[in-house]
């Protein structure tokens, strides 16, 4: 087998459409406030284009998104942000998951999934985690996103879906696939500052240590990483993606994805990575750096 999936996370689609006094209602106020004063000049829509254009170019088999494709949730927010995940590909070649903005407030939830069930779909029954049968691979979308306070990004599985992991992962290591997790938090304990993590990273260890994956792939952090996890049969590698839209900042927090090339070598699964995007120049979309896995 040869499969190519190209991961990108955290496009933080702008600009934000003007919110009505209504809308501003609760943790939207805040939020509203910090992209007029912040992300509205961190992230640039431009180079988010160009970003995709590169991503295209080199012809992936399938494309993950982990999230965090709005702000505040408006729902104008959502149905741009729906035009945009459809110029990625068909939702049969594009996987989502949501990030902490798409469920900014309780009330986005719901539009959330409704608008972007197309790229959730499951192929081992309905809601999350969804299993996605592509080539040899087993994509296994998590949902992390969950409402929160102003100023607190966390996020959390529950009992119900690391269950259904727990079960996803045996079935499809039993069919010989090679297992792709994805979510939007960095599912281990450390991954992101406080009040920003995923409540129940430990838990989530437990797991991959007990039954294993080949890939675990996040967002939320906006940079380029690397982690490994004790798995059942070796260690587990745990890649999180830049913001796809970030403007400016270190070599790690420039706009990027990410590519992975997944080969079978005899009974071996080999897996390498390597990030594109905004070189040292601001000009040209190029190879950051190859990922040691």
């Amino acid at each position: 087998m040869g499969f190519l999936l190209a991961h990108l996370s955290d496009a933080h689609i702008g600009p934000i459409p003007r919110p009505s006094l209504r809308e501003l209602a609760g943790k939207r106020l805040t939020g509203y406030a910090n992209w007029i004063n912040k992300r509205a000049q961190a992230h640039d829509m431009g180079l988010l284009g160009r970003l995709v254009e590169d991503m295209a170019a080199q012809k992936p088999d399938h494309v993950a998104m982990t999230g965090d494709i709005v702000n505040i949730g408006l729902d104008a927010e959502i149905a741009a942000a729906r035009l945009w995940l459809s110029s990625l590909g068909s939702p049969e070649n594009v996987s989502f998951t949501p990030g902490n903005h798409d469920a900014y407030v309780p009330s986005a939830v719901p539009r959330v999934a409704e608008t972007f069930a197309p790229w959730t779909t499951s192929e081992e029954g309905a809601g999350f985690p969804y299993l996605r049968r592509r080539g040899g691979v087993a994509i296994i979308g998590l949902d992390s996103a969950i409402p929160t306070a102003p100023f607190v990004a966390s996020g959390r599985l529950g009992a119900e879906q690391r269950e259904k992991l727990a079960a996803l992962l045996d079935k499809t290591k039993a069919e010989g696939l090679v297992r792709v997790v994805l979510l939007h938090h960095p599912p281990h304990r450390g991954g992101a500052k406080a009040l920003r993590g995923l409540d129940d990273a430990a838990e989530l260890e437990a797991i991959i240590a007990r039954h294993g994956a080949e890939l675990v792939l996040h967002g939320h952090n906006h940079k380029i990483s690397l982690h490994r996890l004790p798995g059942a049969h070796g260690e587990t590698p745990v890649i999180g993606a830049a913001s796809a839209s970030a403007k400016a900042g270190g070599h790690s927090h420039r706009a990027a994805y990410n590519l992975y090339s997944i080969e079978r070598e005899g009974d071996k699964i080999v897996i390498s990575a390597r990030s594109r995007g905004m070189l040292e120049n601001g000009e040209t979309i190029g190879d950051l750096a190859a990922l040691a896995l």
